[in-house]
């Protein structure tokens, strides 16, 4: 049984009261409240008016101080005067405090005013943050090594921050990818999840820009990941080679941890909504010495919730605690551990239809496993990470990850040809367990100069991967069900009974698969308006599946593998820019010729095109594009390879007893994207994400001028925004959005699943300045409908979830 979740709690506040967060203060304007900055680098005229605007304090100064020179960016958690200070370093100013008690910018070498105290600030080796912001959007972000804003990266890239996965409650990635512009998170064959970009899985994912495969099991779509550890998602869509090498056509999927605050921070959130869904949280982090140098964060989080689905419920218990230790004033070292216990009563593979594809009409609570179906998952994640910053200009940064994963099952399932009075059906009784182990590391140099009188900047660097795993399942298929007389009460089988059933079967198998590759990007102001970005990995690749019970094994070694990138940026003033990127994707494939030669790799190419726009000092980021991507050389049927009828004539040798294969089938995806985030008028966040995709076969001998992603709408538009209600009012927000999609194809695009659109609201009330309550409503409208994934007549079709509420409350003590 589930562990209780009070427990989870009273460690939470025992840790939490037992770290030292308190840090001292030299001067009164020192203790003012910390707030969340995030401001690109910028003139200093531009910064400092920033700041102020933020702060609500008064800066004066002499605009001759200021004129021609520039700030770096400033980033992370400060009060007003830590930020200030972080904007005027280097500069030759200083920060000085008033008799009236304002700040005034002067000479560092005048005297005059009081002069406030030195303050260790160290922002860069915090990096890039989205908590404490309120914004839908941010100033950077990290995907792409480094750190750049959303216009100096030639493709699309969104952003999920804190406050929107806050605000819409959004607690589970696949959640959080259906929230977003051009993505889909389909359902899996087994209770995980596939995320899908522009029509091709993405199945590694990065985790603080360390790539690691995520979706290889021996049996469906495993793969969960909640989001209570992460600051925010960020995304990249279209090809991603060189960043993450072998099978990554779709994009590429950053999860940026939570770290510890240069302040004291400490909130307590419960919750409690329709189906018995209760959760508690308690989130702490701050400084754990006087200087500031070693920050810590705790996070604890127990979910407990019942299903509109019969029998169905789940209990998530989630621990995470981080440091960050400054070895230097220019050495960062950050650690990181996680565990996420998940365990569950799941509906697997869903509901079947009837053979033409017709939907049989089912409740949305209709359950078709067992009363004994059980699900548990747990993973453990250790994060290390290493960055030396040598000055303002040039940074080494080493990140490395290892996620243990242990998965186990008994599950029923339903599915079969459903005959119109629901018999025809077969029950299949499974085990499974699943252990996998995946490591990565990743280590790059990256740094800014000037040549030959233009401004550059250089990224080198190098990753590795490993994934291994010890997979093993046991079914059997016992017929005589009925889908109008689920029968959920029948004897939990054992592994004795399903092997010595007829037709019952076990399978164990191994996944060993290792990746490396050398990476290097130059960006490069060829003139004042116009960038471009050159780029290249070399990537060297083996896969092996084996299965030791039938001695078979299936291997692919790729070796020194290229991936070009190249990408130009224009920029038509200080707001907008018009962009154009190719790069290519290579993708390894196991089949074998009639040679006998392993296939060549699926050889991608995309080309993208677009407009980004900056807008409002920042406080909004916009993007229209254009792309198109082209795969070739993937594996269709060599017909002329093997004979069935006569399978030992010598002039058809064919592939192990079967048919080879050969390099020949063609797809292409195509569309047109645009997004907004941001804060698009004073006090109201906006996300909204149109994309039109279409996927094709070009060249294929079954399905050419068919659909080539089942799951990937014609049509998606996505949008949320929130608006902080003004004046006397000001103590209220309302919140609402939907999201929208055309019809999706079956598995074997023999039917349509119907699009939908559903609505969302919430409802936030600040009781004061310590607690915070809101109301989520999800399906405003009951709109009854079918998740994209793996559907089909004999099974997979899953309800998207009815009507619900949610209501939270969130407590913040302030320090």
């Amino acid at each position: 049984m589930p562990k209780p979740w009070p427990r989870a709690l009273a460690i939470a506040l025992a840790l939490a009261a037992a770290t030292p967060f308190g840090v001292a203060h030299s001067d009164p304007v020192s203790q003012q409240q910390v707030l969340r900055f995030d401001l690109p680098p910028a003139s200093l005229a531009e910064t400092l008016n920033a700041i102020a605007r933020q702060s609500g304090q008064v800066v004066s100064l002499e605009p001759a101080l200021v004129r021609g020179k520039q700030a770096p960016a400033v980033r992370g958690e400060f009060t007003v005067v830590q930020a200030l200070q972080q904007a005027l370093a280097g500069s030759g100013l200083q920060l000085r405090l008033t008799e009236t008690g304002n700040f005034s910018v002067q000479p560092a070498a005048e005297a005059g005013a009081v002069e406030l105290g030195a303050t260790s600030v160290n922002a860069s080796g915090l990096g890039v943050t989205t908590e404490g912001s309120g914004s839908y959007t941010t100033g950077a972000v990290s995907i792409g090594k480094g750190e750049h804003r959303l216009r100096e990266i030639p493709q699309s890239v969104s952003v999920i921050t804190r406050q929107q996965l806050d605000d819409q409650g959004i607690t589970d990635l696949r959640d959080a990818i259906n929230q977003t512009t051009g993505l889909v998170g389909a359902t899996g064959i087994g209770p995980g999840m596939v995320i899908s970009s522009r029509g091709f899985q993405i199945d590694d994912w990065q985790y603080d820009g360390v790539p690691i495969p995520r979706n290889a099991y021996v049996l469906g779509n495993w793969a969960t990941q909640d989001l209570v550890f992460f600051d925010r998602v960020e995304i990249l869509r279209g090809a991603a080679g060189l960043l993450q090498g072998a099978g990554s056509p779709g994009g590429a999927i950053n999860l940026v941890r939570k770290r510890g605050q240069t302040a004291p921070t400490v909130s307590l959130t419960g919750k409690a909504g329709s189906w018995d869904h209760y959760g508690l949280q308690a989130d702490a982090g701050g400084p754990l010495n006087d200087s500031g140098s070693v920050r810590g964060r705790l996070v604890v989080d127990q979910d407990d919730t019942h299903s509109f689905t019969d029998y169905a419920w789940s209990k998530t218990t989630s621990l995470y605690g981080a440091l960050d230790v400054d070895l230097t004033p220019d050495t960062t070292l950050g650690l990181g551990i996680s565990n996420s216990d998940l365990d569950s009563r799941p509906m697997v593979r869903g509901l079947p239809r009837y053979p033409d594809g017709r939907d049989i009409g089912f409740s949305r609570s209709t359950y078709s496993g067992a009363t004994w179906n059980q699900n548990d998952i747990e993973q453990t994640t250790v994060y290390a990470d290493l960055e030396h910053r040598f000055d303002d200009h040039w940074r080494v940064k080493a990140a490395a990850l290892r996620m243990r994963e242990h998965n186990d099952s008994t599950h029923q399932r339903m599915h079969g040809e459903v005959a119109d009075d629901g018999s025809g059906l077969n029950f299949a009784d499974w085990i499974t367990n699943f252990e996998s182990t995946k490591e990565g590391l990743d280590m790059y140099l990256d740094g800014d100069f000037e040549a030959f009188s233009l401004e550059q900047e250089v990224t080198v660097g190098g990753n590795y991967s490993k994934y291994t795993s010890d997979d093993f399942y046991a079914r059997r298929f016992v017929p005589g069900g009925n889908i109008f007389a689920i029968d959920h009460h029948r004897p939990e089988p054992t592994l004795d009974a399903i092997l010595a059933s007829p037709g019952g079967r076990s399978t164990n198998a191994a996944y060993d698969i290792r990746q490396k590759g050398l990476y290097g990007s130059w960006r490069v102001k060829l003139a004042e308006p116009l960038t471009a970005v050159l780029g290249a990995r070399v990537s060297w690749y083996d896969y092996a599946y084996k299965l030791p019970d039938d001695d078979y094994t299936d291997s692919i070694t790729e070796n020194g593998e290229v991936t070009p990138y190249v990408g130009l940026i224009y920029d038509l003033n200080h707001e907008w820019s018009v962009y154009a990127s190719y790069t290519d994707v290579f993708e390894p494939q196991s089949g074998r010729t009639v040679q006998q030669t392993m296939l060549e790799p699926v050889i991608g190419s995309n080309y993208e095109v677009g407009l980004k726009g900056e807008l409002l000092d920042g406080r909004v980021n916009t993007s229209l594009a254009l792309f198109r991507y082209d795969q070739k050389n993937r594996a269709v049927t060599d017909t002329d390879s093997f004979d069935p009828a006569n399978p030992n004539d010598p002039s058809k040798p064919g592939c192990d007893g079967w048919y080879c294969s050969m390099t020949s089938g063609k797809v292409r995806s195509q569309g047109i994207e645009a997004e907004v985030s941001g804060e698009v008028v004073r006090d109201l966040q906006l996300f909204a994400g149109y994309t039109y995709n279409t996927t094709k076969f070009l060249d294929d001998p079954e399905n050419e001028g068919r659909v080539f992603s089942q799951w990937t709408p014609k049509h998606m538009l996505r949008t949320w925004a929130d608006y902080q209600l003004p004046g006397e009012w000001n103590r209220i927000s309302v919140g609402g959005g939907f999201t929208s999609q055309s019809h999706t194809v079956s598995f074997d695009r023999e039917f349509e699943v119907p699009g939908f659109t559903v609505w969302n609201a919430r409802l936030g009330y600040r009781l004061s300045r310590e607690i915070d309550l809101a109301l989520n409503a999800n399906n405003l409208f009951d709109k009854r409908y079918y998740l994209p994934g793996y559907a089909a007549a004999d099974g997979g079709n899953n309800f998207g979830d009815p009507r619900n509420l949610m209501f939270s409350v969130k407590y913040t003590p302030q320090f």
